[in-house]
């Protein structure tokens, strides 16, 4: 870190917490903060942190609403660890959040906010503006409340519409902070607020009064500057997981000419893949907000019958729900997507907090042997590509894929490099040809054990499917016992054949050493940070990160062989470790497990890593 003459402190990344009432618009502040990094050439992971009540208790820590935002002059792979800046818009947001600021952080926060009555909603009994608890940090007390509406005195607003403006006010000063233009700003009100150009003017002058504020604060006399990263050619936009997956999913439905169809529930945090495919009729996505989930995926399963790249999207517990009729699919072999966006449990448990509690459940979740696809997705912008290899290998394959997200990558976001449609891999379902006269409803591929996908209205095609026991070929219900032997070997096999058509797993660090780290889904960022840290230390330490669950990558085994002590990292109690004992029982294993609702902090990671190091 270099201080410049100027006072502007030249940085490699920087992590800022916006943190306030629910009403106070944290996630549209922390959203903005991110594109506008974003615009500035900054690469970024960001994390919303918001409670399940709908509008948490005012001025209560149960209704802080926060989102985080890392943004960098190199690669940034996860939300960041301790903030460097913290902007709390009452004493209940400062109180619960304080912790994750830094020694010497810069805290902004609104001082109109602080009297009493408040201390008492939030857990003070003291002011701690002036008790000398923050003695620690360069503390910024604002009048924002009070600035904001001298500032839009001119607009004649309602107290209430002119308070909604604060949060702008906070971005202001974040804008001069880290010496942005504000015209990115401007240009996001005027597309956002169109219809209401009050509002815009509204949200463009309190942005500029806090901008002008934070010019004339003497602790504010250091800024920040963040350095463009270094990417790729080519065309970014800063992209959520679910949004990601609802464009992997176009991506495939336009790549396999089969036509998308969604068959969904809304349930958080998953409902935003719902609505983002709502949004391209134009594409020929069809969407049915179906009465419940179980009619969702069963919506799913007759349009797969009838031709359709089917979908359904869900989290935890509409999960469960669907099971009944996972097992439909699987018995019919039609292809089908079931992504699950996974959140704290069990039963309703955590709603808008991260965890990776559905993984046995998605391996094993359903009546008698039925065996489907289970892949994770390592971040919001591998959800895209996620989201587009469930779609080919469910297809491809002739069965149901379970495509695991969760809560963290799925509304936090990263910068995505938009690729070409036609770049992409080839997707070719096994279509059966009008007047096959060798057609049989479950005649396979010898070598993949693929039967044909025939269409309703091929002529020559006609043929049933059901969810009781076929006999082998022709189709016919059959209740004989050698049949029903072949049929469930013959649906557990192909998919495990799926293994053949899958890349190999790949090694961070040396193939072979003292400690090999591994983790699944979106654990990705921050073990990959901390063992890349650790690596760079001189350590003998690799990360071996799954992306294929059912089946594993087929030199899976080849590679957990090469370490002296392998250690699973898990946001749940120990799920994929137990499912790794169960395929390779005679590897040395220790865990390393966290279910709180929050990702994993790289320091915490390090500091397990290097404390299995020194006992090897």
């Amino acid at each position: 870190m270099t201080k410049k003459k100027n006072d502007v402190i030249t940085k490699e990344d920087v992590v800022v917490k916006f943190v306030g009432d629910s009403g106070d618009g944290m996630q549209l502040t922390g959203n903005l903060f991110s594109d506008t990094a974003a615009l500035e050439g900054n690469d970024l992971a960001n994390f919303p942190d918001y409670p399940a009540e709908i509008r948490g208790p005012i001025n209560t820590i149960a209704g802080v609403s926060g989102f985080q935002v890392h943004i960098g002059h190199k690669r940034v792979y996860s939300s960041g660890d301790m903030c460097d800046v913290l902007v709390a818009m009452n004493p209940a947001s400062l109180k619960s959040n304080l912790k994750w600021a830094k020694k010497g952080a810069t805290i902004i926060t609104d001082y109109d906010t602080y009297n009493d009555k408040v201390f008492e909603k939030s857990g003070y009994t003291v002011n701690p503006l002036e008790d000398g608890s923050l003695s620690d940090y360069n503390v910024i007390q604002a009048p924002i409340t009070t600035l904001t509406k001298e500032a839009l005195a001119s607009l004649n607003l309602d107290n209430k519409t002119a308070e909604k403006s604060r949060n702008m006010f906070a971005l202001g000063m974040m804008y001069f902070m880290f010496n942005w233009k504000q015209d990115k700003a401007f240009d996001f009100f005027a597309k956002k607020f169109k219809k209401k150009p009050i509002i815009v003017e509204a949200n463009k002058l309190a942005l500029m009064a806090g901008y002008n504020y934070a010019e004339t604060v003497e602790a504010m006399s250091i800024t920040y500057n963040v350095p463009a990263a270094s990417l790729d050619k080519g065309r970014y936009r800063n992209i959520s997981g679910n949004i990601a997956t609802a464009w992997g999913f176009l991506a495939a439905a336009e790549r396999s000419g089969r036509p998308l169809f969604l068959g969904s529930y809304p349930i958080t945090p998953a409902t935003e893949i719902l609505m983002e495919l709502a949004k391209h009729k134009s594409l020929g996505a069809k969407v049915f907000q179906a009465e419940d989930e179980i009619a969702g995926i069963c919506s799913a399963i007759g349009a797969s019958f009838a031709g359709s790249m089917a979908l359904t999207t869900t989290s935890g517990p509409g999960l469960s729900l669907k099971s009944e009729a996972m097992g439909l699919a699987v018995i019919t072999e039609l292809p089908l997507v079931i992504v699950n966006v996974q959140r704290g449990g069990p039963s309703t448990g955590l709603p808008t907090k991260s965890e990776q509690s559905d993984l046995m459940q998605a391996l094993y979740g359903r009546n008698g042997e039925c065996p489907l696809i289970v892949m994770a997705a390592a971040s919001p912008s591998d959800c895209f590509y996620a989201a587009y290899e469930a779609s080919k290998l469910s297809m491809e394959h002739m069965t149901p894929v379970i495509l695991l997200t969760d809560g963290y990558i799925g509304q936090g976001s990263e910068l995505f490099r938009i690729p070409k449609v036609a770049s992409l891999p080839s997707i070719t379902p096994p279509i059966a040809e009008a007047n096959d006269k060798d057609y049989q409803p479950f005649k396979r591929d010898p070598h993949t054990l693929v039967r044909k996908w025939a269409l309703p209205g091929t002529e020559g095609l006609r043929h049933r499917v059901g969810g009781l026991e076929k006999e082998n070929g022709i189709g016919n219900v059959s209740m004989d016992p050698a049949n029903h032997q072949l049929m469930t070997d013959l649906r557990y096999n192909k998919v495990m054949k799926v293994a053949d058509s899958l890349p190999l797993q790949e090694v961070t660090g040396a193939s072979e050493g003292d400690l090999l780290v591994v983790s699944w889904g979106g654990t990705y960022g921050a073990v990959h940070t901390a063992v890349e840290d650790l690596i760079n230390e001189g350590k003998k330490i690799s990360h071996c990160h799954f992306k294929y669950i059912m089946p594993l990558p087929k030199n899976t085994e080849e590679i957990l062989s090469k370490y002296k002590q392998i250690v699973v990292c898990e946001l749940n109690s120990g799920q994929f470790v137990q499912y790794l004992k169960i395929n390779f029982p005679k590897y040395n294993y220790t865990q390393y497990n966290k279910v709180q609702g929050l990702p994993f902090n790289v320091s915490e990671l390090s500091d397990k890593f290097n404390q299995i190091l020194k006992e090897i």
